[in-house]
């Protein structure tokens, strides 16, 4: 794998061949071409990742396409054509890993089971994602992010506290279980190819397993071992932390929700004496974590008071003065206009050519010796298939033509 140089990305020389559809793989990939990665995403002829419908729309075009789809290249190969399987596995042949997120078995149906994706790379990488893993009991049952958050544990945790709604439990708000998954994808993919470096030339492949249900499930810190050994099920907290306080968000005189993390001693001490009540941290019902926990609601009671009665400016101004971990609750509007986003590239604008001005989320992580890049927004459907089966299939211009004219891209 060649050294990258300092602007060419972090990653450069990897590349990677994306058969995924929906979140999870594909935000994997994204991490990936973030850095530098040739990521190379094989889409449905025509219509392409079902993701290009989802969102927003403009012109009949999808916003988070824009992002979601950055830094690949896109091929289309209906992959049920027999054709296309000698030409996935050719492709296969010229990349280092390939990551995928169909139910278990899937691919085998086209044709590209491991035997045969090994003997066209023996060290190749494969990443495999799907809802329970390739194995077990619920191997082939159907899976979203959605249910690997509940079925790993997040969706019961991310609610309201017992006895306060009649509610369906909470959604974090976005496809966590599926990035999640993505991560840990992107992770092990790396370890991988870290091992592969060192073994011989042409072995070191290797196959990853990533559930989405266990990718989540492994995100519950003190859960589980609260659990086996005093039988406790740890119960939803709302805006509280049920391990410390006080920390939550309170209502501010002018409707702002402001978080306050005031949850160690010293901390503590500074509230306290902030909000006029100096002698909280020598009541019993206070003095200690431990304590503070058992009380958090009065406590909540008493802050809340204190923050009802000024307006969310005041109150910020004076906690970063008291040094005390606090901010309003950001919306996506807070977010694009917040400096420290934006000095960072955190929020950069990016020229898309079918959308215009688009704001997209910076790169993460941020590495400054190897800055990652928005190359290019996220491509029309097919918008490198004619470059990439000339660059690493040699086919020229009549030979493609005829796989179009056949359907099979």
């Amino acid at each position: 794998m060649p050294v990258p140089s300092e602007t060419s990305g972090l990653l450069s020389g990897l590349r990677v061949l994306e058969i995924g559809h929906f979140v999870a793989a594909p935000f994997c990939t994204r991490l990936l071409a973030d850095l530098g990665a040739d990521v190379i995403k094989i889409e449905p002829p025509r219509t392409g990742d079902p993701v290009r419908q989802w969102g927003e729309q403009v012109d009949g075009n999808s916003v988070w396409w824009s992002v979601h789809g950055r830094n690949k290249r896109s091929v289309t190969l209906d992959l049920r054509s027999p054709r296309s399987r000698e030409i996935v596995l050719g492709l296969v042949r010229q990349c280092d890993a390939l990551v995928e997120n169909f139910r278990p078995g899937h691919l085998a149906r086209f044709g590209l089971d491991a035997a045969a994706l090994r003997r066209a790379r023996p060290d190749l990488i494969v990443a495999h994602i799907s809802g329970y893993g390739q194995d077990g009991p619920y191997r082939d049952r159907a899976a979203f992010g959605v249910i690997g958050e509940a079925v790993g544990g997040l969706r019961y945790l991310s609610n309201h506290e017992p006895g306060n709604s009649d509610l369906p439990p909470v959604r974090v708000g976005l496809s966590i279980g599926d990035s999640v998954a993505g991560l840990y994808s992107a992770f092990g993919l790396m370890a991988a190819l870290w091992h592969r470096q060192w073994q011989p030339a042409g072995t070191g492949g290797c196959s990853l397993d990533v559930a989405l249900t266990e990718s989540v499930f492994s995100l519950m810190e003190g859960v589980l071992p609260e659990y086996g050994l005093l039988g406790k099920i740890r119960q939803p907290s709302g805006g509280r932390i049920a391990t410390a306080a006080p920390t939550n968000a309170y209502r501010t005189a002018d409707g702002v929700w402001l978080l306050i993390a005031a949850n160690s001693d010293a901390l503590f001490a500074r509230l306290a004496a902030l909000i006029g009540e100096a002698n909280l941290p020598s009541d019993p019902r206070f003095a200690g974590n431990r304590a503070r926990v058992a009380h958090a609601a009065e406590l909540d009671t008493i802050i809340g008071r204190w923050t009802a009665r000024q307006t969310a400016s005041a109150l910020e101004e004076a906690l970063a003065n008291t040094d005390i971990p606090s901010t309003r609750v950001y919306t996506i509007a807070d977010c694009a206009a917040d400096p420290q986003f934006r000095a960072r590239g955190m929020v950069r604008e990016v020229d898309d050519p079918t959308l215009g001005q688009v704001l997209h989320p910076g790169i993460v992580p941020h590495v400054p010796e190897f800055p990652g890049t928005v190359r290019w927004p996220g491509p029309p459907v097919g918008a490198h298939t004619r470059e990439v089966f000339r660059e690493l299939l040699g086919l020229d211009d009549d030979q493609i033509a005829d796989l179009v004219r056949e359907g099979v891209c």
